[in-house]
């Protein structure tokens, strides 16, 4: 199963997991002790501003993708090479490859 599709609080532990930080760990990231991570982690509904806080703590950013770019995300997160379709890139675009700016215009807004 590809990471984009895990459950959002599955998304925080496995990331945490990989910076190899424990949940006490997070109230020196982000202020949230060892028993409020852990409720969260496993069946907490945080507000959005706590959820952007531990995201800040974890070096992540919570992101929304449109639903119609989700699959080019995908590939560009699971490293594939897909270019940006003709009929959404200037010419100027198509001639750019995709490892060169493999974000551009995938999530509908510019930056």
């Amino acid at each position: 199963m590809c990471f984009i599709m895990q459950p959002l609080l599955s998304q925080l532990k496995n990331r945490r997991i990989k910076l190899g930080l424990k949940q006490h760990d997070m109230l020196l990231r982000v202020g949230i002790s060892r028993q409020q991570y852990q409720r969260l982690e496993s069946k907490g509904n945080p507000r959005l501003d706590t959820l952007e806080l531990i995201a800040k703590g974890l070096n992540s950013k919570i992101l929304l993708i449109p639903q119609e770019k989700l699959q080019a995300v995908k590939a560009v997160l699971e490293g594939e090479s897909t270019a940006i379709p003709p009929e959404k890139a200037s010419p100027a675009e198509e001639q750019k490859r995709l490892s060169d700016d493999p974000w551009k215009d995938l999530l509908g807004g510019e930056e």
